[in-house]
């Protein structure tokens, strides 16, 4: 708008100088005193239009700038206001991002400190072992368990779950992570068999041991062999089949961190089974120690009833002698000792005698 402006002021100023230049390079004739004058009065009256086209069109671009000025001004505001707005949410975007970078470091560094734990095979037996007690321990209360109890034979499982027959369930932690790892990590068919060759001969040892800490009349015939990985359980049963079925046929069952919560859950219902059975024998001893209170009670009770009936039957004879004395008196009672009649033969008085019962 600003350009359109200068452009029309331009072509005004350049059309009256054009104007002028024009009016002063004609050609001209023997001039007269009044041609002069004319010529004057035109570029008076020039210079007039010139000066009032100048002012008009300077009030004009004045009046456009002012109102371009005005609008630039809200348009900066509106803009400062929504830079504003996007800057704070960058910032906010940018501290949730910081935030986030963080926790990735964090986690990078949790996985570097995890893998130097598996990298170690002591540190990885640890691992899989304070899992599988950690199983255990929350499951089952204390007393119905213990770690690294010792068998008969000399042997220590890493755990043994005491059942209600007093045969411990067997529970081992093992963890072939090397040869699982080579077999993730295997890119070529000899590799990948290797690797399969290898985790087959270490579940093969695993089961093995396991087997050894199995005593018949001692331990349950079965153990558990405790794999502390979702994944590799899975890829076991996926892949390694006889694998499973040798340990079946020795005794020793694969379980992952979910099955071994579902296994301690059966043994937790099987030991309160057990504790139930245990407190109903202790309720029927009990109720046939009260059945021969409640009978010795009774005895005693009918006893009792004896005795009040005793009591009754003397209570009614000594009414009846009561009644026979009062009996007695109101005869006694009804004798006239007056003087008008004649004097009553004096009977002697019978012999008194002890009153019998039911007299």
């Amino acid at each position: 708008m600003i350009e359109t402006v200068l452009i029309a002021l331009a072509a005004v100023i350049a059309a009256g100088v054009v104007a002028i230049i024009v009016l002063l390079l004609r050609p001209k004739p023997q001039q007269t005193d009044q041609g002069l004058a004319d010529l004057n009065a035109r570029l008076d009256a020039m210079g007039s239009w010139l000066q009032n086209s100048h002012t008009q069109l300077q009030q004009t671009v004045n009046m456009r700038l002012d109102a371009v000025t005005q609008n630039l001004g809200e348009s900066m505001k509106t803009t400062t206001k929504n830079t504003t707005e996007h800057l704070q949410q960058l910032h906010a975007r940018l501290a949730v991002i910081d935030s986030a970078q963080k926790n990735i470091t964090d986690l990078a560094t949790t996985v570097a400190s995890l893998q130097k734990v598996f990298d170690n095979k002591q540190r990885r037996g640890a691992f899989g072992q304070g899992r599988m007690e950690a199983i255990v321990a929350d499951g089952l209360p204390q007393g119905a368990y213990e770690f690294q109890f010792t068998l008969s034979t000399g042997t220590r499982p890493d755990c043994c779950i005491f059942m209600p027959d007093k045969r411990p369930l067997i529970i081992d932690a093992k963890f072939p992570l090397e040869a699982t790892t080579a077999l993730e990590n295997a890119k070529t068919d000899d590799e990948r068999l290797q690797a399969t060759r290898q985790l087959r001969q270490n579940l093969g040892k695993h089961i093995d041991d396991i087997a050894k800490y199995l005593i018949k009349g001692e331990t349950q015939d079965v153990a558990f062999m405790f794999i502390p990985s979702e994944s590799m359980f899975a890829e076991l049963y996926d892949a390694f089949d006889d694998v499973l079925q040798k340990g079946y046929r020795a005794g020793v069952i694969i379980v992952s961190p979910s099955l071994l919560m579902l296994a301690i859950q059966v043994v937790q219902q099987i030991q309160k089974d057990a504790r139930m059975r245990e407190a109903v024998d202790n309720v029927l001893k009990e109720v046939r120690l009260m059945i021969d209170d409640v009978q010795r009670l009774k005895d005693r009770v009918d006893n009792l009833d004896k005795h009040f009936g005793n009591v009754n039957k003397d209570i009614e004879q000594i009414v009846t002698s009561a009644e026979k004395i009062l009996s007695r008196g109101e005869k006694i009672q009804g004798v006239d000792f007056s003087n008008d009649q004649p004097t009553a033969q004096i009977i002697p008085a019978p012999m008194t005698r002890r009153l019998e019962a039911g007299e």
